[in-house]
């Protein structure tokens, strides 16, 4: 039997997700160690996140010209080049063949490359899923999508803790690898869907950053970035900062990636499937749960409670990342869709450009701070989303 484009689709996304958890999980500490601050760590990140930002709608656009496939297989190949271009300059200076002098730079051009090229690949997938599904199936689709690059999330320190035991740098080798046998699954299974828009017949029709139907998702999609990439890029400090006594504090970051991870693929099965809920109520109630975990993790320094607000963390993003993707989607017309997820991709990475000059100088504060600090933006986005009436409408949909 042969295996589907959507089913490498998802696949490809499950190999970006098991490089993006790992990188976050041993990237920081291994540059720490080498004598790099935690800003220093962070601006790594914020770097390559910029470049994805700048380059998305870019990619969302190009998708409609040159078709869904391409530009997929192309993504996943920039991602794959990024995991070895990561893991070389540690690989040099942990033998000390690489000047640490040059250590930054080298990390920086190497996590760049993901964000120039790889970010290419998650506008695609999902508007080829719009190209393919209905209005009314599009949260479920788009769910799955998501889960299928949690669950490389999850895998990725689990699988890449085992080959850590081989070398640091067979995590890294082979999730490029895995990335490469998918680009070409999509390159000879993914079929055509929709037709090649001229631009000129369709300026009246074409869709900006600040279109009605546009900035409201896009700004929900900006504060609940910052909030998830200022935890994401927290965790590691966190833990060893907060649970010093610990002699496995490896083992506890990688816990907490995963159990984030499954967490939010399990809130996505029950509230996009088993037991469906539409877009306002998923956006108003996923938001209304990362309040309470940013409030629990602030007040609750230990580390039972920690995991707990961990779990209803991973709950509040399954429920918000799906329905806002899908009620962006259904707001457009067909010709639109490559665009939507271009802008919107151009968004996701804003929290990580941010993080190092908003979340970080806060954590160096106190942690505690970071938390109330994403408790009232959350606080401030339920508001947002019972006020505004395009996303109100998403009720309906």
């Amino acid at each position: 039997m042969s295996i589907s484009g959507s089913s490498w689709l998802k696949f490809g996304l499950f190999t970006v997700g098991l490089g993006q958890s790992f990188v976050f999980v041993l990237v920081p500490t291994l540059a720490r160690d080498l004598g790099l601050s935690e800003i220093q760590t962070s601006l790594i990140f914020a770097i390559s996140a910029l470049a994805w930002a700048a380059t998305s709608a870019f990619w969302g656009r190009a998708s409609d010209r040159y078709g869904r496939k391409n530009i997929a297989v192309l993504g996943l190949v920039g991602y794959a080049v990024s995991l070895i271009a990561l893991i070389t300059p540690l690989f040099l200076a942990e033998r000390n063949l690489l000047d640490l002098a040059f250590l930054f730079p080298a990390l920086v051009l190497g996590r760049l490359i993901n964000g120039l090229v790889g970010s290419a690949t998650r506008p695609a997938s999902f508007t080829y899923t719009a190209d393919i599904t209905s209005k009314e199936k599009r949260t479920v689709k788009f769910a799955r999508l998501e889960s299928s690059f949690l669950l490389g999330t999850v895998a990725g320190p689990l699988l890449g803790g085992f080959l850590f035991l081989i070398t640091n740098e067979t995590p890294f080798y082979v999730f490029s690898f895995l990335a490469l046998i998918a680009a070409v699954g999509i390159y000879w299974t993914l079929e055509p869907t929709s037709p090649k828009y001229s631009p000129s017949k369709n300026n009246n029709n074409q869709i900006r950053w600040f279109s009605e139907s546009i900035w409201p998702f896009l700004a929900l999609a900006a504060i609940l970035s910052l909030c998830q990439a200022s935890l994401l890029q927290s965790i590691g400090f966190y833990i060893a900062d907060s649970f010093t006594n610990s002699s496995d504090l490896p083992i506890l970051i990688s816990m907490t990636f995963t159990m984030l991870s499954i967490s939010t693929i399990v809130s996505q099965y029950l509230f996009t499937d088993a037991f469906p809920m539409n877009n306002f109520n998923l956006l108003l109630f996923g938001t209304i749960l990362l309040v309470f975990s940013y409030v629990t993790m602030a007040f609750f320094p230990m580390i039972s409670v920690y995991y707990l607000s961990i779990i209803v963390l991973g709950f509040g993003f399954g429920m918000t990342r799906p329905a806002l993707s899908s009620s962006l989607s259904i707001a457009q017309t067909p010709e639109n869709q490559g665009s939507a997820a271009g802008y919107l991709g151009s968004v996701i990475p804003i929290g990580h450009m941010t993080t190092p000059f908003i979340a970080m100088p806060i954590y160096a504060l106190n942690p505690a701070y970071l938390y109330y600090f994403s408790s009232i933006l959350c606080i401030g986005l339920i508001v947002f989303i019972i006020s505004h009436p395009i996303i109100r409408k998403s009720g309906a949909l």
